[in-house]
Parts: C-alpha cells; structure tokens; sequence
C-alpha cells in the first residue's frame, strides 16, 4: 500500500535534519545561503547478457554437442553486442582451447565471468548512489555483492536495482516537495504532486533528475523578478538582478537566488 501524501510530508518534516541528499540540489530557502552540490544520475544499466542454457534451449546436454554446436553457441555469445567484457574475455579464451575448454565455458565458465561482469556494473551502481545519497540503492547493493552469488547479482540488476532506485527517487522528490512548500515554489510543488501522483518509476525519476532543475527555474525566475519591485533597491542589486536574467540558465537562477543575492553590496 502507497503511503498517504500526508503521512509522507510528515515523515519528512521529521526527517528533514538528517536528510543529506547530495543530488539534485535541493531548493534551499530563499533567505539561505546554499551551494548547489553537484549531482550524478542514475543510468540503469542493461545487465551484460546472460549465459544460454544450452540444454535448456536446445534439449541436448553440453556433452552431447559436436564440437561445432559447441563452438558456434560460444560464438554466438561473441556477437552479442550486450556480452559483458568477462564473457567476453573467457569466450575469446575457450574458443582458443580444447573442446574440453570450450565446453567448460558453456556449462561453468560463462556463468563465472557473468557473475564477475554483475558485480563490476553493480560496484559502478553503488558508486553514484552513494554520491546520490540513495540508502536503499545503496543498502540492496551491497546486499547483492555480500552474497555474492550470480543469482543474486543477477536479481538485483534485472529487477532489484530498478526497485531501489524508484524508492530513492520517491523519497528525493518528497523532500523536494517539503522544501518548495516552505518556499512557497508554485511550479515545483505542481510538478512534485504530478510525479508522485502518478507514482511510476519512470515518473519519479524524470522529475527528480529533468523536471525538477526545469520547474526551480521557472520559480526562481519568478522570484528574483519580484525583487525588482523593491523601491529600495540599489543600483548593484538591479544591475547583477538584470544580468542573471539575462543569463537565463536554471543554475544562474539557482546561485543568485540561494547566494549570489546575498554577495551584492547595498
């Protein structure tokens, strides 16, 4: 059962000190000085293909092949533009050895290498999420590589990982919510509601990592407008206003508002 939008924003109320989300930025309040960090997004990857099952696809045991069977399965794997770069390396091997070599592969060997390709593209997954500060990616990540058996690689980046990463992404974008709510950031807020609305994974993460930037432009740009209308401000503060928007681009917006505005004497 989906949390309550209700009962989110309040987990995130509570949560909110301890919530260090490294990427995207997060919108900090107008009268904060804040620098956006740096962020890295998440690119699922295709898991490297699996090995064939031989005797499952073609109702003959290894053993039981020609040498030409044999060697036309290992071949077929080397065609695979999506054969990880392990498979890779024992395919080439087998196909320079014995029959008994080749065979070898087929039946141990390929599983090995794939399992080798899974935790190096996981180990990569667990790099960005852990730049992205995403728990669950990060805790079933390591979770796939302590057991460290090709199932459970395989598991985690056919269906696990996918799972994780729109967990993260759903917690990211209420917190973005809570926050463009203490801001008052119209567009964001409609543009959270809508990503968590529709609750897909496809949703949340087009919001978190393209929506997002978009929609805290368009508020900041509103915002730094209004300062316009100030009747006190000061010749600084209009010229470095004027150039910003000028500029025009969501992380000019994004400084001025959170810092650039704060630098500008008088």
């Amino acid at each position: 059962m989906r949390p309550t939008r209700a009962a989110i924003l309040v987990a995130a109320t509570v949560l909110t000190p301890a919530l260090l989300f490294s990427a995207p930025a997060f919108a900090a309040d107008a009268s904060t000085s804040a620098t956006p960090v740096a962020s890295t997004t998440p690119v699922t990857p295709t898991p490297a293909t699996a090995c064939p099952d031989i005797s499952s696809d073609t109702g003959t045991p290894v053993d039981e092949l020609t040498d030409d069977q044999v060697r036309a399965a290992i071949q077929d794997i080397l065609t695979d533009d999506n054969a990880g770069t392990g498979v890779l390396r024992e395919a080439n091997k087998a196909l320079r050895g014995t029959a008994v070599d080749m065979r070898a592969f087929l039946k141990t060997g390929c599983r090995v290498a794939q399992a080798e390709d899974d935790s190096v593209a996981i180990a990569r997954i667990l790099a960005v999420a852990a730049q992205n500060g995403d728990k669950r990616v990060i805790k079933d990540a390591n979770a796939a590589l302590d057991a460290n058996t090709p199932e459970a690689l395989r598991a985690f980046l056919e269906t696990g990982y996918a799972q994780a990463q729109a967990e993260d992404d759903s917690v990211a974008v209420v917190h973005i919510l809570f926050v463009a709510t203490q801001n008052g950031d119209k567009r964001v807020i409609k543009e959270a509601n809508a990503a968590l609305d529709a609750g897909t994974a496809e949703a949340l993460s087009y919001f978190r990592w393209t929506g997002y930037r978009l929609a805290q432009a368009e508020d900041d740009s509103v915002y730094i407008v209004r300062m316009l209308t100030d009747p006190n401000i000061s010749d600084a503060m209009f010229d470095a206003i004027q150039a910003v928007l000028d500029d025009g681009s969501p992380e000019a917006l994004r400084y001025f508002r959170t810092v650039g505005q704060y630098e500008i004497d008088g």
